[in-house]
C-alpha cells in the first residue's frame, strides 16, 4: 500500500457553534460545505486550509468528553506550521486567545507552542 497524504481528520464537538467559529474565525479555515443529518441530530461541516480540504467537524448530541490530562492513549494533538511563531501568538492573543509560552524543540531547534480548541483539544503550533 503506497499512502498519498493525511485526508482530513475527524473532529467532534461538544458546542458545533462555538467550534466551528473558532476552527474558522480564530484558525483561519475556509467552510466548504455543511450538512445536517437529521437521522443522526448531527451537523457536519468541512473545514479547508489554503483551499484543501483538513478537518470534519462534528456536532453529536452529548458526546463524551475526551481526556486530555493525564495524557490518554491515542490522537495526542494536531500540529499546524506557521512562517513565524511569535506573529502566529499575537495574532492569537488579538482574538482573545491564550497559549502556552513559546519554547524550543530540543532535538530540531524549532520553535512552538500549544493551545486547546474548545473542547481542550491540544493544538500545536510549530514555526517552519
Amino acid at each position: 500500500m503506497k499512502i498519498n497524504k493525511v485526508h482530513h481528520i475527524a473532529i467532534i464537538c461538544s458546542d458545533y457553534s462555538k467550534s466551528k467559529d473558532f476552527y474558522t474565525r480564530v484558525l483561519g479555515m475556509e467552510l466548504q460545505h455543511e450538512y445536517y443529518r437529521k437521522e443522526r441530530d448531527s451537523y457536519k461541516a468541512d473545514l479547508a486550509l489554503n483551499g484543501n480540504y483538513i478537518v470534519e467537524l462534528f456536532s453529536f448530541p452529548n458526546p463524551p468528553e475526551r481526556p486530555s490530562y493525564p495524557e490518554a492513549a491515542g490522537l495526542r494533538h494536531l500540529a499546524f506550521e506557521v512562517a513565524d511563531i511569535e506573529s502566529a501568538a499575537k495574532e492569537l492573543e488579538s482574538k482573545g486567545v491564550g497559549h502556552e509560552s513559546v519554547r524550543t524543540d530540543e532535538y530540531t531547534g524549532k520553535r512552538f507552542f500549544f493551545m486547546q480548541d474548545p473542547d481542550g483539544l491540544p493544538i500545536e503550533f510549530y514555526e517552519a
